[in-house]
């Protein structure tokens, strides 16, 4: 188990194949990271699919629909594009391909993406859990596929 050193900034997201760790990057993408925190205290993400996962590259979930079309009832969001890198376990905003359209879905990379950075914005790093990502159920879109069945921020946790 990892150590959470900032539970405000992590949140804990239980899947259909276990637990996923994530630090929050509040000083990298501050709104990002405040809509991430306020969707999971609604429990928006229980209960979402992994409606996009492309083997080599990443994850995509957040849209409570499950087509890859819809979000929250929340604005839309203005990039908060970054220096940080695309790397393996980096979550990032998903967005049409209006640089402002980001709202509730994002994406988990399974490896290097440098052709995103400066392009989508960063606010989180999995910490833990990144074998549990690798078995999600591949496919675009997937058929059957995995799910949040529950994503927390670490200190609402008891």
């Amino acid at each position: 188990m990892t150590e959470i050193n900032d539970p405000e900034n992590t949140v804990t997201m239980e899947t259909t194949k276990g637990r996923v760790v994530i630090k929050l990057m509040p000083e990298t993408a501050p709104k990002h990271v405040d809509r991430i925190k306020e969707l999971t205290r609604t429990g928006f993400y229980d209960g979402v699919v992994f409606h996009r996962v492309i083997d080599g590259f990443m994850a995509q979930t957040g849209d409570p629909t499950g087509t890859g079309m819809g979000g929250s009832d929340k604005p839309n969001l203005a990039p908060e594009f970054s220096e940080t890198q695309h790397v393996r376990g980096t979550c990032s905003m998903a967005r049409s391909q209006q640089p402002d359209s980001a709202n509730s879905q994002f994406f988990i990379c399974f490896e290097d993406a440098p052709w995103l950075n400066s392009q989508y914005t960063v606010w989180g790093q999995v910490i833990e859990g990144m074998d549990n990502v690798d078995k999600l159920k591949r496919g675009e879109p997937v058929q059957g596929p995995d799910s949040i069945l529950t994503m927390r921020v670490a200190a609402d946790l008891d």
